[in-house]
């Protein structure tokens, strides 16, 4: 019999059989398909039924949870917060963040009302912006520090390269969208460091919160909120009774917005004359201005309407990141010494790679001063020491001058008794710059100078005419670049004996740049190994050395025995080597870049015994073959 339940062989009577069955199964399947069919559509409708309920239910309980969220906030206890103490709170606040005045006044209507009343909140002005943003927050930043409040002021503009800035799509961005708070130096359009530039703000230790703003390209300016400024000051009552205006003096400045959409000027080419229009008019305001740029941008010869009275300015830079081209200003670094500038407590001055005249009374009465001169801009020696002799007081000098006379007048020894921090550079004839010095308190030392002649003799001479200073921070030639592509002549350190370090014994810091490898680590070691019956800088915890190659196959050897003689192996007991009753301390910092060729035998032996050890491999290995650059953390 067939499995089926038809007899085997079939026959003609068998298969009429079959086919009535078959016929009879496929109803019964067309049956049941179309029984599971609406089956499953009442399921679906029965699931879209629920689905649109629970939809439902879920913007009902939202609705609900807004309502408790508003009920609770009128329930708050911080709504029954006096005033005076919300104030305070604020003012806490806005002493580790400037710019908590746009965060606060976003939070609700109360606080807005309270931030605004307050121009002390915005009168530290920090902004990372382009040339085609809108110059109109500068306007709103003033209007809302009212009249009175002293200004600190930071803007760092970023102007894009002409190859990336040929096209710019325009595209519309909602209010709380265009600014957002940002560190700085972190911006990744500040390529190139500042030597001597005002560092960064410090992060405060109790969390983060907001340092500068940072306005996109073509981005409308902040309003929190859209009506901000009103025409006039509306009144609003505390809980305690009483009226206060949210403003108190609102400057009336025309708009930018409004004047350049009837002229149909571009923003980026009047950026710079409208946003120092608006900031000249509160010069008198000014208790710091610092203005950086990263490169020329079209608008620059708005620096030069910088003339007039600051007679709260203490502290005014204006930097560059590199060289830009510039005609004969006007502007207060380029006045006349006949000129009457009123900058009655003017202490710090940072100029770089902008124009000044060295005759300007503005180098008057400093105590810090950076300097770094315009390539085509030529200053004789005895010109730049008397700049030095103007400020007898100077406690910190940074000076990089790029390209140097000889001195036309006899030049004479000037002291500076007060100076802690030292650093000049570039033109191999501030040597004899240096050379007329004398730095009794001198702290910290950085030459980078393109010396033709060893430089040695003129540290040791500035060392003894300062009856050793206590320095402990010495920086030679490390600043210098080695690429070959500079734009005068570069010596290297030219450092042919470190004798003179035998006169540092505080010395903590030591970064060298372009020396001899063995001769330096040498001297550092063991006093017997180099012949000598003290230890060079015994004080010193962090070397830092660049593109000093070694001449010999010993360099490596020189520096394990010179790491080996101050870092002695902790567990076997050893410990360095006393010699004149002084026994160094212990290395905790050490960096070689571009020096020896260590391996990563070497850098595991370092690692073990100095805390923290940076090292890069040369480009190319003492053996003249072409070899990758390995950098070890």
């Amino acid at each position: 019999m067939s499995t089926c339940g038809f007899p085997e062989p079939p026959t003609r009577s068998t298969l009429e059989d079959a086919r009535r069955e078959l016929g009879k199964q496929r109803s019964a399947v067309e049956q049941i398909s179309t029984q599971i069919q609406a089956a499953e559509d009442d399921l679906d409708r029965i699931v879209m039924a629920r689905k649109v309920a629970i939809q439902e239910m879920h913007k009902e309980r939202a609705v609900l949870e807004d309502q408790m969220s508003h009920t609770l906030a009128y329930l708050a206890h911080i709504r029954r917060l006096p005033h005076e103490l919300l104030r305070h709170i604020f003012t806490f606040i806005f002493e580790d963040y400037p710019c908590c005045a746009w965060v606060l006044a976003a939070v609700c209507s109360l606080w807005r009302r309270q931030v605004l009343s307050m121009p002390r909140l915005w009168s530290k002005i920090r902004l990372v912006t382009t040339q085609n943003s809108s110059p109109d927050t500068v306007r709103l930043w003033l209007e809302r520090s009212g009249t009175k409040a002293p200004l600190d002021i930071e803007i760092f503009l970023h102007t894009p390269r002409e190859s990336s800035s040929h096209h710019h799509h325009h595209h519309r961005r909602s209010s709380t969208s265009t600014l957002s708070t940002v560190s700085a130096w972190d911006a990744p359009w500040w390529e190139n460091d500042l030597p001597g530039a005002t560092p960064a703000p410090e992060t405060p230790t109790h969390g983060t919160g907001p340092g500068y703003l940072h306005i996109p390209p073509n981005g409308p300016p902040h309003f929190v909120p859209a009506t901000a400024v009103p025409p006039s000051p509306p009144l609003h009552h505390h809980v305690h009774g009483g009226a206060t205006p949210i403003y108190h003096e609102v400057l009336h400045v025309p708009s930018w917005r409004r004047v350049s959409q009837a002229s149909g000027s571009s923003s980026g080419m009047h950026w710079g004359y409208i946003a120092f229009y608006y900031l000249m008019q509160q010069m008198h305001r000014w208790e710091r201005f610092v203005f950086r740029f990263d490169r020329q941008f079209t608008s620059i010869n708005a620096l030069k309407t910088m003339i007039g009275d600051a007679p709260l300015l203490r502290e005014f830079e204006v930097s560059g990141a590199e060289p830009a081209l510039f005609n004969d200003w006007s502007w207060i670094p380029s006045a006349r010494p006949g000129v009457t500038t009123n900058l009655p407590v003017l202490t710090s001055l940072t100029l770089q790679y902008v124009p000044f005249r060295w005759s300007s009374p503005i180098f008057r009465n400093l105590r810090s001063l950076c300097l770094r001169t315009l390539p085509g801009q030529s200053l004789a020696v005895d010109r730049l020491l008397y700049i030095l002799s103007s400020n007898p007081n100077l406690e910190t000098l940074s000076l990089h001058v790029s390209t140097a006379n000889p001195a036309v007048l006899p030049t004479s020894q000037t002291a500076l008794e007060n100076m802690k921090t030292c650093s000049v550079g570039g033109h191999y004839l501030l040597a004899a710059l240096v050379d007329c010095l004398t730095l009794p308190v001198l702290e910290s030392l950085t030459m980078d100078i393109d010396a033709r002649d060893p430089i040695e003799d003129t540290l040791t001479q500035l060392l003894v005419r300062s009856n050793h200073p206590p320095v402990t921070y010495l920086s030679i030639s490390y600043g210098l670049s080695t690429s070959g592509a500079g734009m005068y002549y570069h010596g290297g350190s030219a450092v042919t004996s470190w004798n003179f370090l035998g006169e540092l014994d505080g010395l903590r810091t030591l970064q060298v740049g372009s020396a001899p490898f063995e001769p330096l680590v040498a001297i550092l070691g063991t006093p017997e190994d180099d012949g000598q019956d003290q230890w060079y800088c015994p004080a010193l915890q962090s070397l830092l050395m660049k593109a000093c190659r070694p001449s010999h196959a010993d360099g490596v050897a020189k520096l394990v025995q010179m790491v080996e003689a101050r870092n002695p192996d902790p567990a076997s007991g050893a410990v360095p080597v006393t010699a004149g009753g002084v026994a160094p301390v212990k290395l905790r910092h050490l960096e070689l870049h571009d020096c020896a060729a260590l391996g990563l035998d070497v850098m595991k032996w370092l690692k073990n015994r100095v805390p923290e050890v940076r090292c890069t491999d040369p480009p190319y290995d003492p053996t003249g073959l072409r070899s990758p650059s390995f950098q070890y953390l």
